[in-house]
């Protein structure tokens, strides 16, 4: 059977708002960082499952390497990634910490 007609599908993605917390369902420790994050080795590089299910990558910050755990409770956090160029551009995103004990 060949597909001789094809259907232009419109796909209007809808933006999600995460609640930004979830545990941690793997991890490693990066020894040997890529080219312009020399200078953050050793870090703790996570996958992330989210309340609502989803798997994402991201560092894990605030905390020593051993004090990490699989299972461990995290939520997002704004921190600086990178400088970039002459001028030191400051670049942000996201990264996790175990989840603060509200007192």
């Amino acid at each position: 059977m060949m597909l001789t007609d094809r259907k232009r599908v419109d796909v209007q993605p809808e933006p999600y708002v995460f609640a930004g917390k979830g545990e941690i369902y793997s991890y490693t420790i990066v020894q040997e960082a890529p080219e312009g994050f020399e200078d953050q080795a050793p870090y703790v590089l996570a996958l992330v499952k989210l309340e609502e299910g989803a798997l994402i990558t991201a560092q894990i910050t605030d905390m020593d390497s051993d004090g990490v755990a699989i299972g461990d409770q995290v939520e997002m956090v704004t921190r600086k990634l990178t400088t970039e160029g002459e001028r030191g551009m400051i670049v942000y995103g996201y990264k996790f910490r175990k989840v603060l004990s509200r007192v």
